[in-house]
């Protein structure tokens, strides 16, 4: 083989994955400018009342941009709910492991009580509470959510129970139910008049909850 012939065709290889790379580059960049754009919108003002026209503006990308990454708002609300999900997962993860837990149920309450705390957020409200179920349907709603936090529940009540904390028993089902109280006190919280007192009181109930838990019934 000719070795500029080869040469050449070696370059020609790279330029073309140089271009491959800064196409993915910019679309990937094109499509976070519209989560980000779109995020505040919703927030402030909820699924229904902010129109299309509008975020592409904020984003500063066309119409056409919106639809090339989505099939409309919806999926890029549901993009947005699951940036969010994924951030309090990670933030409730991290806050429980550095809590200074000394057992897997104080890990659980630490992570539960940030939990409702950041329900008090009005992004958070808005966004995964208030039109999350609604825009995309309960069970997509669940299923995004489980994606995010259900695993999270499993290794805690796993731990506590390899600790002897908690009573050997099925750990799914117990994550399914205790998911399910933390979803429904989170609604609790979104749609109080007062947030605050509202998070106090189902932390407490929550708090009773786990402690229930305990392997020898005390609630540690």
């Amino acid at each position: 083989m000719n070795v500029k012939n080869f040469d050449k065709e070696k370059d020609d290889e790279g330029a073309e994955r140089a271009v491959r790379r800064s196409q993915a580059e910019r679309s990937e960049a094109t499509r976070t400018a519209l989560i980000e754009a779109a995020r505040p919108l919703f927030a402030e003002r909820g699924y229904a009342g902010v129109g299309t026209e509008e975020i592409v503006r904020a984003a500063g990308v066309t119409r056409g941009a919106l639809y090339h990454h989505f099939d409309g708002k919806r999926e890029l609300f549901e993009a947005v709910y699951v940036q969010l999900e994924v951030e309090l997962a990670e933030r409730i993860a991290t806050g429980a492991l550095n809590a200074g837990a000394e057992a897997p149920l104080d890990a659980m309450r630490a992570g539960a009580e940030m939990f409702l705390q950041a329900c008090t957020v009005p992004e958070v409200q808005q966004i995964v509470l208030l039109d999350g179920p609604s825009v995309l349907g309960w069970d997509r709603w669940r299923e995004i959510g489980a994606e995010h936090g259900l695993g999270l529940i499993e290794a805690t009540l796993q731990a506590a129970i390899d600790a002897g904390a908690v009573a050997p028993q099925p750990v799914r089902p117990l994550a399914h139910v205790l998911m399910g109280a933390l979803d429904e006190a989170a609604m609790l919280v979104a749609r109080a008049a007062d947030p605050e007192a509202a998070r106090a009181e189902v932390g407490r109930t929550i708090d009773t909850l786990l402690g229930a838990l305990s392997a020898d019934g005390a609630g540690a």
